[in-house]
């Protein structure tokens, strides 16, 4: 521009006031000076950029701008007039009613007659909308250029428009032009419109669409990508632009596939676990509805797994379980699901064409299979397996949901694998009828356990303790006896171990160890035993693992004014073999208080000389059956006399237990036992039929 292609109107030399200001109109214009001073402003300039202010004649067309940006266009005006080139600058002023405006001011060169640079004229808009745009525009794309997830923007023909870094990595080009001609790419595309319903294509709105695509990476692997798409349509129904964002889920597909193969499936073998044998068992039980097809559960259980695990280690019990698995994989058929729902517990589930007789022949080979010696790890393990069968036709689902049958049929499966334990081990059973009715039984006797206690229906017997040097009662063992309403005397082996499965052997205990405490100390108070007599009574783990177990037997014995060691706990190998921490410190912490502790049953587990190891005793009972034959062909048992030395190098004091015979009374005295007890000594009696008999002896 020069100053004569526009002669009104007139502006003043440079540096002179501004005198004559441009005309009034809607579009903001000013002239400067080579210096960038104002030599002339419309209305519109002012109000636009000065605030509406009368410009000085030092006045710049930026004077009102934000402080950080009069710097920059001072700058940009001087590279402007010593190119004598077109000037362009934005900046920020503030509005009179208070909001931050952005100006931006072009303006181009005036020249003389001559040619020379005279000065400036230009325009001036509010570009607080653009620019607002293009800073947002900035901004989203410093988020989505670094996302982990990939951007794409297609126009209207499927051209990209926009990808982000990501996006580029992920399909292996550089730019969006090579992403429209890579055919894999292409591919994706296409499956994606293939994947989308067809009313989002026809649509006359914009729509989303979500969904799960294959596609085959540029390092060859296959991928699944996640995809959230939108379809921008104008006014007209017509697509502007395809905009998306493409996750790569591959990874985190797999990990939940894990997750969820970990859940359903025992860590150690692999195969299987209860979750899922219970869902495969009910799938199982809902195709044979209506039919006369049958379902079969063959429920495993190795026989003394604990037995491994304690003497040669759990890294040998592992193997021997992976050992089993493999060994149940070849013993069954193809169709067969074969679980491991506990630490020694397998499952098979058979279904299809499997009855009583086949689901039997196929137990006994799988018990075959898993019977006999076998080395694991350097150490021979003698391997048996008792196995439970419960079968399950159409008759047994009529209302009854999958689910619960599915339950129903496992129970049914485990009460005849116990069964098989009962009846010796290493067997196979079916489920019956009558092992039903039994199990009907035991819950009707467990719930009327949790009532004897209130119903005043349990006693106390005691068996004598007697001293083999001086013939006189040193203790008395107490039994309990259950006075059942209807079913007569029952015996601990009876009923414990609904006690022991309920947790009502808790309060039972208490009950029974204060019972024993308060007879003893009526004795001792009338002197019909003596005071080094001590009480006897069993202890079972469940009471042993309660936090204030050891609180409440000295509460009790405190209360008896008994001295602590008139009170014997006795408890055996399965005791302190058990899991729990808190059992053997609650034993050591009663001793500590002067309760006298005895290792009963000794002699029958597979760890009795572990057991002296790991838990102090005063008192070491001798099982029954090891002492049985003392007498008989009148020689001295070596392995009852060798316990009987151990047991006194080790401090302790031994008891015989089941004494019967006058020959076995005498060789256990000779071998040096200390107190016997059993039938031939004095049979389990109610406390003041005790308390008759010893006053008699006594006096």
């Amino acid at each position: 521009m020069t100053s004569t292609t526009d002669p009104s109107p007139q502006f003043p030399q440079s540096g002179s006031a501004i005198d004559q200001p441009l005309p009034s109109l809607p579009v903001a214009i000013f002239q400067a000076d080579r210096d960038g001073r104002l030599t002339a402003a419309n209305a519109a300039f002012r109000a636009l950029a000065l605030g509406g202010d009368v410009p000085s004649p030092r006045t710049t067309p930026w004077s009102n701008a934000h402080p950080a940006d009069r710097h920059t266009a001072e700058l940009t005006w001087r590279e402007a007039t010593d190119a004598e080139a077109d000037f362009a600058v934005e900046f920020r002023v503030w509005h009179r009613d208070g909001r931050l405006l952005w100006v931006r001011v072009n303006a181009s060169p005036m020249r003389d007659e001559l040619g020379r640079l005279e000065g400036y004229a230009g325009v001036a808009v509010d570009d607080t909308e653009t620019v607002g745009k293009r800073l947002l525009l900035e901004r989203l794309l410093g988020v989505v250029e670094p996302s982990a997830d990939a951007v794409i923007i297609l126009d209207r023909n499927g051209a990209p428009v926009y990808t982000n870094q990501t996006a580029r990595v992920l399909f292996g080009v550089d730019d969006a032009v090579d992403l429209i001609r890579d055919p894999s790419v292409r591919g994706l595309l296409q499956t994606i419109r293939d994947q989308m319903p067809r009313e989002l294509l026809t649509s006359s709105d914009t729509s989303q669409w979500s969904g799960e695509v294959g596609f085959r990476g540029p390092d060859g692997l296959e991928r699944i990508l996640d995809v959230d798409l939108v379809i921008h349509r104008d006014h007209q129904g017509v697509i502007e632009y395809w905009g998306g964002v493409i996750r790569d889920v591959t990874a985190r597909n797999h990990m939940q596939a894990e997750l969820m193969r970990q859940a359903t499936h025992d860590g150690l073998t692999g195969l299987p676990n209860r979750i899922l044998l219970l869902r495969t068992t009910a799938d199982a039980l809902d195709r044979i509805r209506g039919t006369r097809a049958h379902v079969a559960l063959l429920f495993l259980d190795l026989d003394k797994l604990k037995d491994v695990n304690d003497n040669a280690g759990h890294d040998v019990g592992d193997a021997l379980l992976a050992q089993v698995a493999n060994r149940v994989a070849h013993a069954t058929r193809p169709a067969d699901v074969i679980a491991r729902i506990g630490g020694d517990e397998f499952v098979v589930l058979c279904n299809g064409s499997i009855d009583e007789h086949s689901a039997l022949e196929l137990a006994e080979r799988i018990r075959l299979a898993l019977s006999g010696k076998i080395m694991i790890r350097g150490v021979e393990v003698e391997l048996t397996v008792s196995v439970g069968v419960a079968l399950a036709d159409s008759t047994h689902l009529e209302g009854v949901p999958s689910a619960d049958a599915a339950l129903t049929l496992l129970r049914h499966a485990d009460a005849a694998m116990y069964t098989a334990k009962r009846r010796g081990r290493s067997r196979v059973e079916m489920y019956t009828e009558a092992m039903r009715a039994a199990s009907v039984e035991q819950k009707e006797l467990a719930a009327e356990l949790e009532r004897a206690l209130a119903n005043d229906e349990l006693r106390l017997a005691y068996q004598p303790i007697i001293s083999t040097h001086s013939g006189r009662v040193v203790g008395a063992e107490a039994l309990l006896r259950w006075d059942h309403p209807t079913r007569g005397r029952l015996l601990p082996a009876q009923f414990l171990h609904l006690a022991n499965e309920s947790g009502a052997i808790v309060p039972i205990g208490d009950w029974v160890i204060s019972q024993a405490c308060q007879d003893a100390s009526a004795w001792l108070a009338a002197g019909l035993v003596e005071r080094t007599f001590s009480v006897h009574v069993n202890v079972s783990p469940r009471q042993l693992q309660e936090g204030t177990f050891v609180e409440r037997v000295t509460s009790i014995v405190r209360s008896m004014d008994l001295n602590p060691s008139q009170l014997t706990m006795d408890f055996d190998e399965v005791t302190l073999n058990d899991s729990q921490s808190g059992t053997t410190r609650a034993l050591q912490t009663l001793r500590r208080f002067g309760v006298q502790l005895a290792l009963d049953d000794f002699g029958v587990g597979v760890s009795s000389l572990t057991a002296l190891r790991v838990c102090e005793a005063d008192v070491l009972k001798l099982d029954g059956t090891v002492a049985r034959t003392l007498g008989a062909n009148g020689d001295d048992d070596p392995i009852v006399r060798a316990i009987i030395q151990l047991a006194h190098a080790l401090e302790m004091q031994v008891v015989a237990e089941w004494v019967t015979s006058a020959d076995q009374l005498h060789r256990l005295r000779m071998l040096g036992c200390d107190m016997v007890q059993g039938y031939l000594l004095g049979e389990p009696i109610a406390a003041d039929v005790f308390a008759a008999r010893t006053g008699r002896a006594t006096g």
